[in-house]
C-alpha cells in the first residue's frame, strides 16, 4: 500500500498561513520539488484546493509544470464531480475513499494542508509520514496546524537543516500504548 504523507511549511512558532515569511529558494526548493516528483497525487480540503488552483493553475514554470499536471483529489463536503486543475471530488466517506486511494494508486499520496483535513485523517490513522518545513521566522498571529482537541504522539524518524535556514522534520505517528 502507499503512504499518505502530509507536507506543510511553517513558521518556527507554526503559524502555517503563508505569507512574507516564506522562504522560496535553497536545497530545501529541490528537496521540496522531489516530494512531488515521486508522489502520484494530491490530497487536498475544500480550502486549499480552492486557494492553491486559483494561484497555480495560471502559473507556468518549474513548480507550476509540475503540480498543475499531478492528479488531484479533494475532499468536500460541499464540492462534487470533476474540479478544475485536474482535480476530482473524493467519492464516499472520506476515510474509506482515502484508503481507496492508498491501495489504486502508483505512488504516494501528499497531503497539502493541516487544517480539518488533516485532523480527521491523523486521528483515522491513515497519515503514514508528516513532514514539516519550518522556515526560520517568528510570525505571530496566523494560522496554526492541528487546531482541535485530537491528540497524537509522533515519533522522529528524519531531520535536515538546509543552507536556506529550513529545517524539515520528519514524523510517523506512534501507536498509544
Amino acid at each position: 500500500m502507499n503512504r499518505l504523507i502530509l507536507s506543510t511549511t511553517m513558521t518556527v512558532d507554526a503559524v502555517i498561513s503563508v505569507a512574507e515569511w516564506y522562504v522560496s529558494e535553497g536545497e530545501h526548493d529541490r528537496a521540496a520539488r522531489e516530494q512531488f516528483e515521486h508522489a502520484a497525487a494530491m490530497l487536498l480540503g475544500r480550502k486549499s484546493y480552492e486557494g492553491l488552483a486559483a494561484y497555480w493553475s495560471p502559473e507556468t514554470g518549474e513548480w507550476a509544470d509540475l503540480i498543475n499536471p499531478m492528479p488531484k483529489f479533494v475532499a468536500s463536503r460541499t464540492l462534487q464531480g470533476s474540479l478544475d486543475w485536474n482535480a476530482s471530488v473524493i467519492d464516499g466517506e472520506l476515510p474509506a475513499g482515502v484508503s481507496r486511494l492508498k491501495e489504486e494508486l502508483d505512488g504516494d499520496l501528499i497531503l497539502i494542508g493541516c487544517g480539518e483535513l488533516a485532523r480527521n485523517l491523523l486521528a483515522a490513522g491513515l497519515i503514514d509520514e508528516l513532514r514539516f518545513w519550518v522556515h526560520p521566522a517568528v510570525w505571530g498571529p496566523g494560522e496554526r496546524p492541528f487546531q482541535g482537541d485530537e491528540q497524537a504522539r509522533l515519533g522522529l524518524v528524519g531531520s535536515e537543516a538546509f543552507d536556506s535556514g529550513v529545517t524539515l522534520l520528519r514524523y510517523q505517528p506512534v501507536a498509544a500504548s
